[in-house]
């Protein structure tokens, strides 16, 4: 890499679902002394703001732990004012170091801590999330003109910046594939059908749909496996044949994934599924999993030839049949290329390239990444 350390600045916490940071940091760390810096968190132990940190692997977490009741601090929060020094004290002096940036929320702080290069990996569009603050476009604004390079994890967040940032690089998520293999070798037809989903459970996810799919599949189990995030569980649609099993380790999917026999993405169509790439698209491939999923832009572009396509109860209960019945060879012989190509190896080689280039506008590459 060309620099000598990384930190890191992410609104999703390390321990929190295994994502596009987690897959790409920890292979980063494998290079240089890396630290995740996550936002401040009440603590209950604590009689004004500390610093705390803890070793995961190659990487150290970073979190200011803040006193007082319970509550959601953002990395810009007036109480934290004192995290930039507290930061800047622990690092140590400024080498050649790098900032990699997943909010701009944490703009500032990243800068405080004196990167003499900046990434910022744009893999949500944090504005149209529930509660988002209204500055946070602005924000976005100053860090897209200010970053050294921009990666886009998906192609309709690539297609949202380029006005801003022309020369921004498209890099979907990828997949471990190995991880998800052994899903394929425990799999056991049950005595009932399942129809899962795992993910966060948060405002991208409609439920409606969920609780109608239940009641139109009364002969099949449906299982919602993550942890309920942002919005109530009271909300939860509830059936006899629902289940929410609550949050799995990265560790525990492809056991999770075994027992299903067809994976969902039943995502609303919103403001903060505009944009998205789920992951797990490949994830549920690797597993040997047929996909039925809503009509998200990037599932619909770059997957319709692989995953059904489903908006309405109806069309979603007939594409669960549909998708148990298929041929598993024939699915391989879609998903193979795409799991090949899209594994987050390769995709950090190719990202690390990236960032030894200066910084030029490349119209030619702009358009071959559309």
């Amino acid at each position: 890499m060309p620099w000598t350390d990384l930190v890191v600045f992410s609104h999703l916490r390390w321990a929190f679902v295994w994502q596009r940071p987690q897959h790409l940091i920890s292979r980063l760390a494998a290079d240089q002394p890396t630290f995740f810096v996550e936002e401040p968190i009440a603590d209950p132990d604590v009689q004004a703001p500390t610093l705390r940190w803890a070793q995961n692997g190659a990487v150290t977490q970073v979190w200011l732990a803040m006193p007082g009741p319970d509550r959601h601090y953002d990395f810009d929060d007036p109480a934290a004012a004192g995290y930039a020094d507290l930061l800047r004290e622990f690092l140590g002096p400024a080498r050649h170091r790098a900032a990699w940036i997943y909010t701009p929320v944490a703009t500032a702080l990243a800068s405080a801590v004196e990167p003499s290069y900046v990434v910022y990996d744009v893999m949500d569009d944090l504005a149209s999330f529930k509660d988002a603050p209204r500055s946070l476009r602005e924000q976005q604004d100053v860090l897209l003109a200010g970053a050294d390079i921009v990666f886009a994890g998906g192609r309709s967040l690539h297609q949202g910046i380029l006005d801003r940032r022309p020369d921004a690089h498209c890099f979907p998520s990828g997949v471990e594939t190995e991880h998800y293999l052994p899903a394929r070798a425990a799999r056991r037809r049950g005595a009932r059908p399942v129809a899962g989903y795992v993910g966060v459970i948060d405002e991208r996810l409609d439920l409606e749909l969920i609780g109608g799919l239940a009641s139109a599949l009364p002969d099949w189990d449906v299982e919602v496996v993550g942890p309920v995030v942002k919005i109530d569980p009271v909300d939860l649609p509830v059936a006899p044949n629902l289940r929410y099993p609550g949050s799995r380790r990265y560790d525990e999917l492809p056991a999770v994934m075994a027992a299903f026999d067809v994976a969902l993405m039943p995502f609303a169509r919103n403001d903060a599924t505009r944009s998205i790439s789920p992951t797990k698209t490949l994830e549920y491939m690797a597993a040997g999993l047929p996909v039925v999923s809503t009509s998200v832009p990037d599932v619909v572009a770059d997957y319709s030839d692989v995953v059904c396509i489903a908006d309405d109860v109806e069309e979603f209960a007939a594409g669960c049949r549909q998708a148990s019945a298929m041929d598993a060879l024939e699915l391989d012989r879609l998903t193979w290329p795409t799991l090949r190509r899209q594994h987050w190896d390769s995709i950090v080689v190719r990202m690390t390239a990236l960032t030894r280039r200066p910084r030029v506008l490349d119209l030619a590459a702009v358009e071959e990444s559309v």
